[in-house]
């Protein structure tokens, strides 16, 4: 027998009566909500379910209902996003032979990324003459995709290239939809030298611009990109503002240039960041719309839609356990989607280790396949619109990110705010508590500095990610200076100390351990023994199980044949009162160098560092720091 579910617009009582849903769900006022969370939370504070970002927005557990109606983050075309996957191989042959592939299975968009980008990361091509970017584009038919250019400093001459190859293959119908990347403002604050004059940039800018719309092509020229500042650790609020003030900047010089405003609007394209943070993230890709829009009626445009483009986060990529890299890519593009990207670039879940393979750029591919065709998101235009927890992020975004570009407007713009060295303090501010609060494992990162998996198989890639990024070149006589933004990623100082471990073990054989002094029963001591041998783990230690210790002397007996000169004690409170003073003194005189217990005894604190405890191992500890000393003391050599 099949039960058959139908939706329905009205419910119906037991009595026959007809109901709609907001009539059978009674209404139920705040007030009634934080009594009912109050009885939840048993006299703990109300703030504990309030999370503050870095831009000091408080994300509340609920919102209000949005009231009136705010203007719509929609798409420069109605209808999904597109797919877009990077073509970034260093040999031209495998680079066109991988892009065939990914539009053979599902991609409708490329993004051709060259060496002398930023965001190559080591690798991408070299298009040095007409022919290079025929080959790599041979059998690719240009004007039925969407592609980016992400060339840095070459998307200039590679922007000539296509012109030729527009002219070749007389593609001269106003349909090429291609976006050129040149972004000079960005290579400012990535290279830390400007040779041009903003005229001689804007001038330039301008002329290109028209020679591309001569030739076919529709899509942007300029683009104002936030990834070099969220790479260098910006809140979202201030790449909004930096991208905000870069893509201004531009309009101005080609306005300066001769070039009409309306005209010099549509030259400009745009690219955020997509994140793990889905929320903050979706709401972000929503604020640059509305913002935009309102500097576009400040400066007497009428409304278009912008193009927006959405890349996933470099900086929240890892290399240990990077399988967790694929749950972060489908969050990031789920928002961007959902937030309104024109199209979404996902970095390969490989991508921090090398130049991802075959297989790691069919998963990318896959993460929006079925973001689009299984799930179907991309089939409703802003579906955040009206929520109350959304529009209300959202309109904090606007507002802290306008705050802080009305600052760089006043400082002259943004050319001359980063030559003042403005956003690089803001950011670095940022940087340094998020920095901070990953060090103290306040802000997670699954794999990495939490719940980490000393056996874990590490995919192939088809080349290894270089050590280090080339040294910039000096800056010509001249020149404008600033203080250049660095690349890095969230999880850099915790992967450090993994593969320092990970080198000692392959050198000198066994993995540097630590000996857990469980004292009592499983029941009093399984807790803590847990948290401490997912702690010392993340580090590369190695932290074996045992069945527990009834004396500390039994259990000092023991650490004397574990092979390691570090141990940590794990029980209950209850037990910690009576024996963890003579466990310090047992594995002290049984020669460990370095005692951890896991918990926090601040009644006995001191009494237990007289003794030689060398410190407690709790969430919020300084774990960065502390794993590196218990690595020192296992005789791992770190690098710096």
């Amino acid at each position: 027998m099949f039960l058959t579910l139908e939706f329905s617009e009205r419910l119906i009582e037991p009595d026959g009566a007809v109901l709609s849903p907001l009539e059978a769900f009674p209404a139920a006022s705040e007030a009634e909500w934080r009594a009912r969370v109050a009885e939840v939370l048993k006299g703990k504070d109300f703030e504990t379910l309030v999370t503050k970002t870095y831009d000091g927005l408080r994300v509340e557990p609920l919102h209000r209902a949005a009231e009136g109606e705010a203007p719509r983050a929609l798409r420069q075309r109605p209808g999904a996003w597109r797919l877009a996957q990077r073509v970034d191989h260093p040999d031209l042959a495998a680079s066109h032979a991988l892009a065939l592939l990914d539009l053979e299975n599902g991609a409708d968009a490329l993004t051709l990324v060259a060496a002398a980008s930023g965001a190559a990361h080591g690798f991408g091509a070299t298009l040095k003459d007409i022919e290079d970017l025929e080959a790599l584009l041979a059998g690719i038919e240009i004007d039925l995709i969407s592609m980016r250019l992400d060339a840095g400093s070459d998307s200039e001459s590679i922007a000539a290239l296509f012109i030729t190859l527009a002219l070749r293959r007389r593609l001269t119908a106003a349909a090429l939809d291609l976006d050129f990347g040149i972004d000079p403002i960005g290579n400012f604050a990535r290279t830390g030298r400007l040779s041009d004059t903003p005229a001689a940039l804007g001038g330039r800018a301008a002329a290109l611009a028209a020679r591309l719309r001569d030739s076919g092509f529709a899509g942007t020229s300029l683009l104002a990109d936030g990834r070099l500042y969220h790479e260098a650790g910006a809140s979202a609020a201030q790449e909004l503002a930096f991208v905000l003030a870069t893509g201004l900047a531009y309009m101005r010089l080609l306005e300066d240039a001769g070039m009409p405003i309306e005209a010099a609007a549509r030259e400009i394209g745009f690219l955020l960041v997509a994140d793990a943070d889905g929320l903050v993230g979706l709401a972000k890709f929503r604020a640059l719309r509305r913002l935009w829009m309102q500097i576009g009626a400040a400066c007497g445009l009428s409304p278009h839609p912008i193009r927006l483009h959405a890349e996933t986060a470099w900086r929240m990529l890892t290399k240990t356990d990077p399988w967790v890299n694929i749950l972060r890519a489908t969050l990031a593009a789920f928002s961007a989607g959902l937030g309104g990207a024109d199209v979404v670039t996902v970095l390969s879940f490989t991508a921090a280790l090398g130049l991802p393979d075959e297989e790691a750029r069919r998963i990318a591919r896959n993460t929006q396949l079925i973001l689009l065709e299984e799930a179907g998101l991309g089939k409703v235009a802003d579906p955040a619109a009206g929520a109350g927890g959304f529009e209300a992020i959202t309109t904090m975004l606007c507002e802290t990110a306008w705050a802080l570009f009305q600052d760089i407007e006043r400082a002259g713009g943004m050319i001359a705010s980063l030559a003042a060295g403005g956003p690089q303090t803001r950011i670095a501010e940022t940087a340094r508590l998020r920095a901070a609060a990953i060090a103290r494992r306040l802000e997670p990162l699954t794999g990495t500095s939490a719940f980490p998996h000393l056996a874990e198989r590490r995919p192939e890639v088809l080349l290894a990610a270089p050590r280090r990024e080339p040294a910039a070149a000096p800056a010509p006589a001249g020149a404008l200076i600033c203080v250049p933004l660095r690349s890095h990623r969230d999880g850099e100082p915790f992967e450090a100390l993994r593969a320092a471990a990970d080198a000692h073990l392959a050198s000198n054989g066994p993995r540097p351990k630590i000996f857990l002094a469980n004292l009592g029963s499983p029941a009093a001591f399984m807790t803590r023994a847990q948290f401490a041998k997912t702690f010392f783990e993340v580090g590369g230690l190695e932290a074996p199980d045992n069945d527990g210790f009834e004396t500390s002397a039994a259990a000092a007996e023991a650490f004397m044949h574990a092979g390691t000169t570090l141990a940590c004690l794990c029980a209950s409170d209850a037990l910690y009162a009576e024996m963890a003073l003579p466990a310090v003194d047992a594995l002290r005189a049984a020669g460990a160098a370095r005692i951890y217990l896991a918990g926090r005894l601040p009644a006995m604190e001191a009494a237990l560092q007289q003794a030689g405890l060398t410190a407690f191992v709790f969430t919020g500890c300084e774990a960065l720091s502390l794993l590196e000393d218990a690595l020192k003391a296992a005789g791992v050599a770190l690098t710096v």
